[in-house]
């Protein structure tokens, strides 16, 4: 029997000055050939999870040069439909998530 792996989901990305940060996916979604990700910090230490304010990071696969990336939404009527989207099923999943 194949053993599965149901704990969660975790990205490591790093931002624009080069320093790594992890994100839990919560939910993805595939609208109008796209394929986007809903993501929370994932934090070492308990703290700093209470002391964040728990909101939702939205981002856009991209494909360049073969190679597969993650982007920020920068047109807000695409963002504002998708982040709709993610909200009634993370909603739906009992997550509370700021907006």
């Amino acid at each position: 029997m194949e053993e599965m792996d149901l704990g969660p989901d975790i990205l490591t990305l790093e931002d624009d000055e080069g320093q790594e940060h992890q994100f839990e996916v919560l939910d993805t979604l595939d609208l109008n050939d796209e394929h986007y990700l809903a993501l929370i910090p994932v934090f070492d230490e308990a703290q700093d999870m209470l002391d964040d304010d728990a909101e939702l990071v939205i981002l856009k696969t991209v494909e360049e040069d073969g190679e597969e990336f993650l982007e920020a939404i920068d047109n807000e009527e695409e963002f504002n439909q998708v982040a709709k989207i993610f909200m009634k099923n993370l909603e739906e999943q009992d997550y509370t998530i700021e907006q």
